[in-house]
């Protein structure tokens, strides 16, 4: 083999190395990567079926309901133009309440209920993820048109 042929082939071989790295690393972020929706968002079908996401808004006055003996929890989330019940079976955040905001990360069932696995309670009175205060802007303009 020439040199000249050596040095392409070595050349092609570190090419398709960095490629097969980079889609390595594409693949690991595109499976770990959960996106937000908001609950007008899962209303009209946006929202991955059998995926794992996030859902945001505020919870819902009067939806909190707690089982007696186990930490199974349902509630609604509303950004006050569509809701979406929610299923938690665990301790809920000091923070979380009814009128506040929060953020849920689960699956939806194919009974309209987002599965959670994990509650977020907002931390204090002026923050709310920039998602939801976008999504609950836009689902708010959408209602009074």
């Amino acid at each position: 083999m020439k040199p000249r042929h050596r040095k392409l082939l070595l050349i092609a071989l570190a090419v398709a190395a960095i490629g097969g790295a980079a889609m390595l690393v594409l693949n690991a972020f595109q499976s770990n990567m959960v996106f937000f929706f908001s609950p007008s968002q899962v209303a009209d079908k946006s929202a991955p079926q059998g995926r794992e996401f996030r859902i945001g808004g505020m919870v819902q006055e009067g939806s909190l309901v707690k089982s007696g003996s186990d930490l199974n929890v349902r509630f609604v989330v509303t950004d006050f133009a569509h809701s979406v019940p929610v299923s938690y079976t665990g301790l809920l955040p000091d923070l979380f309440k009814e009128g506040k905001g929060v953020v849920a990360q689960g699956k939806l069932g194919e009974d309209g209920i987002f599965h959670a696995d994990q509650v977020l309670a907002k931390h204090d009175e002026n923050y709310m993820p920039p998602e939801a205060a976008k999504a609950m802007q836009d689902a708010a303009k959408n209602k009074k048109q």
